[in-house]
């Protein structure tokens, strides 16, 4: 199978580059300065709360330090971290109580 050169990567990644560019102006291209529907805006509100919890979820359950094994240190900080954000809901109380619990946990690990 041969390989790709410099110039064929490099076209490659200008094309997906372009590609995505038009893929999202044409959707904000075409709202341009009208406003939204409201319920469209009320959705929009969820778009942080759902993405995160997606990037975390696999380095939580599959995580690659440990070959995608479930890692208990990794599942505890995520859990503590969760607690801790409902009970004192503050994000940066949240954050650190979990990075405290994954350092202890990988240390006593």
């Amino acid at each position: 199978m041969p390989g790709y050169g410099s110039f064929e990567i490099w076209l490659i990644i200008l094309s997906v580059a372009i590609g995505t560019f038009f893929l999202r102006y044409s959707f904000l291209g075409a709202i341009g300065n009208r406003p939204m529907p409201e319920w469209v805006l009320r959705m929009l509100r969820y778009t942080a709360v759902a993405v995160l919890p997606a990037l975390a979820a696999p380095l939580v359950l599959w995580p690659a330090a440990t070959e995608g094994q479930t890692d208990p240190a990794r599942l505890a900080a995520a859990i503590v971290t969760v607690i801790t954000g409902l009970v004192a809901r503050n994000a940066l109380a949240a954050i650190i109580a979990g990075a405290v619990t994954l350092a202890i946990g990988l240390y006593l690990s």
